[in-house]
């Protein structure tokens, strides 16, 4: 039987759809440009995202996902529903099994939505797997081994922590903090110190190019344009790396925080492993300068971070597809 398979990343930044034997083939923002008057789909990806802060006010561009989970089901729906389109291609007999990885920290709720969404959106099968699971798998971390391996997946909406032993996990703890809530924080501190109101996109621009998750002794320096908040005119000025260092410092607390305390939570025998492994680090955000630095001073474990880190989840969730029948424990089925 010719049977259409496709496991999708669902993040709260971007949309990463795999198509065994094919690899990832869409790399897209997870954004929707929604008409108001008559609540159509305008546009869904890339297009969407140019359009973030620059609509009138008849046409809205956002994010469905919040956090991980979705916030908005319609406009989820519709997305998903372009991104198998587009996976597929034209004409097709037959509807696809489709794998979504969602965060573990998800409740039974916000899964049958994920489920529910998936169904709505043409698939014929839906099944859902953990991120640190399948981001263990995309990582190339033997996780069906009897040995602990920790992974931390920091994705846009959550930062995700599993130590993982015999394909499951033991130890874990997920935290709604993510290259969003990173950005949000370097708006307000650009906004608080140099009173100039930044739109998300430079705010994630600024990460990107200069940001570090600790102090560097060569700093980097970059010039950001926006709104004066006192004259209300356009303004430009200059921030340097070290202000990103201070403005996400907060945020970041949090997430080590939580390494910490799956560290706590992790039976002896395989604290020794992971000492001796060190840990992994995947997910888009991971890609901060100095975070696995960071990492393994706070915890005194030996941190690196994954090849082609932002592909890891959607990887790991093609492989966990294609052997369905080896990752059954893994998977919470349709």
């Amino acid at each position: 039987m010719f049977q259409k398979k496709i496991a999708i990343d669902l993040g709260t930044t971007s949309v990463l759809v795999y198509v065994p034997k094919r690899g990832i083939i869409i790399n897209e923002p997870s954004v929707v440009a929604v008409s108001y008057a008559d609540k159509k789909v305008l546009a869904v990806g890339k297009e969407a995202k140019d359009m973030i802060g620059r609509t009138p006010d008849t046409i809205v561009a956002r994010r469905p996902l919040k956090d991980g989970v979705i916030a908005d089901y319609r406009t989820t729906e519709a997305m998903l529903r372009y991104f198998i389109n587009k996976a597929l291609g034209g004409v097709r007999l037959f509807r696809p099994e489709v794998m979504v990885a969602v965060p573990g920290g998800i409740t039974s709720t916000e899964r049958r939505a994920v489920i529910d969404a998936t169904l709505s959106a043409g698939a014929k099968a839906a099944y859902i797997i953990k991120e640190p699971i399948v981001a263990a798998i995309g990582a190339n971390i033997p996780i069906g081994s009897p040995s602990g391996h920790m992974i931390i997946d920091i994705g846009g909406g959550t930062s995700e922590m599993a130590v993982i032993s015999l394909g499951g996990i033991v130890a874990s703890e997920s935290v709604r903090i993510g290259g969003v809530k990173l950005d949000a924080a370097i708006s307000e501190y650009v906004r608080r110190k140099y009173g100039l109101a930044i739109g998300e996109r430079t705010a994630e621009d600024i990460k990107i190019q200069i940001g570090s998750a600790m102090y560097m002794p060569d700093k980097l320096f970059m010039q950001i344009k926006g709104r004066d908040m006192i004259t209300g005119l356009p303004k430009i000025v200059e921030v340097s790396s070290d202000d990103v260092t201070t403005a996400i410092q907060h945020e970041l607390d949090g997430i080590i925080a939580t390494v910490k305390e799956v560290l706590n939570k992790t039976p002896p025998e395989l604290s020794a492993d992971v000492m001796d492994k060190g840990i992994m680090l995947s997910g888009g955000s991971s890609q901060l300068r100095n975070l696995d630095t960071l990492i393994a001073e706070a915890t005194g474990v030996p941190t690196f971070v994954a090849e082609d880190p932002q592909m890891c989840v959607a990887k790991g969730t093609g492989i966990a597809l294609e052997n369905l029948e080896a990752y059954k424990r893994s998977i919470f089925t349709s």
